[in-house]
């Protein structure tokens, strides 16, 4: 083979899984919807725009990593990624932030998701801190009740932090106050976070299953779906620092003992089977202590196995086409 002198330099993806670029909400056409909502809500200035900010295109970045081709046998999920069928997904691009009005995006990515959900679109969210489930979890306000399920390393139930009450350490607590949200599920909880005592008399009086990473190491993740509900309507909400260092040692609080990723991909199998998961989001990543990127590639292989999984759960109306016609990215 006789090589050029020289080839176009490489690009990085703009898009998550090589999907098509639509910031055209109100003309969306697809089954899945990629969102980054990179901005949360800041406890002091500094944290206005943090290193977490950076991860839905860290993320989307790795794509080549997380899938070499989507037309390559992937063993999680037992073939190609989306299984021969026409589903459509999209990436419509980052929730940009206001300089002059700090809390607008959280409107901005609340109206997104709702715009999403009218589409019929499944959303799947890039972060951010762990802010950012509050406005997507008011955008499902039409779609319960919804069984909250969280992987984390805390609780995040505080009220306020220096009178924040949308910050990263407060979106469960404020999901229970939303009356689409009943049952919550708090998987891989262990060492010590913002929660103090009162924060987990307050989930627990809730009804709040905490479940920690210990009891899903020594019981098995599959005691853990037992405790699930059948048939329900299911948000997953990944926190970064839920899953092991080792797996996930991007994140600003690491801690040891965390979940594998066979067991969240084992949960999230297990959801798919179960019900109907509704959306997820992966947030808290840090990409700038991120080794070799394996906190964002893990971040992408998750929601690989949350598509494939629900592709062949028949989630979405998608017919099977001749993959020779399926364009290589």
């Amino acid at each position: 083979m006789v090589l050029p002198l020289t080839v176009e330099p490489s690009k990085a993806h703009q898009s998550f899984l090589y999907a098509p670029i639509s910031t055209d909400l109100d003309a969306l056409d697809a089954h899945i919807a990629f969102l980054g909502i990179p901005y949360g809500s800041a406890y002091h200035a500094g944290a206005i725009t943090n290193d977490q900010s950076k991860a839905p295109d860290a993320v989307r970045a790795m794509t080549d990593r997380i899938s070499r081709h989507l037309q390559r046998h992937d063993f999680d999920v037992g073939g190609p990624i989306y299984d021969n069928r026409a589903v459509k997904a999209v990436d419509v691009g980052n929730v940009p932030a206001d300089m002059t009005d700090l809390t607008s995006h959280y409107v901005r990515a609340e109206q997104a998701v709702r715009k999403i959900l009218k589409a019929g679109a499944m959303p799947i969210t890039l972060g951010g801190d762990h802010g950012i489930p509050i406005p997507i979890l008011r955008a499902f306000e039409d779609h319960g009740p919804i069984t909250l399920i969280q992987v984390d390393a805390h609780i995040d139930w505080r009220d306020h932090v220096n009178g924040v009450t949308d910050g990263l350490s407060s979106p469960i607590r404020r999901a229970s106050e939303m009356a689409h949200i009943t049952d919550i599920f708090q998987i891989g909880i262990r060492a010590q976070g913002s929660g103090r005592p009162e924060e987990v008399e307050a989930a627990l009086a809730y009804g709040a299953n905490i479940i920690p990473a210990f009891e899903v190491h020594d019981s098995g993740i599959e005691a853990v779906l037992a405790r699930i509900p059948d048939g329900g309507k299911y948000y997953i909400t990944v926190d970064a620092d839920g899953l092991d260092p080792s797996v996930m040692p991007a994140v600003e609080g690491p801690a040891p003992g965390g979940l594998t990723f066979h067991q969240v991909r084992k949960l999230i199998h297990g959801l798919v089977a179960k019900g109907r998961v509704m959306g997820m989001d992966i947030v808290e990543i840090t990409p700038s202590s991120d080794v070799n990127m394996i906190s964002c590639i893990t971040a992408g292989r998750l929601i690989v196995n949350l598509i494939g999984a629900a592709v062949r759960a028949n989630y979405f109306d998608a017919p099977k086409i001749d993959p020779s016609t399926i364009e290589a990215p």
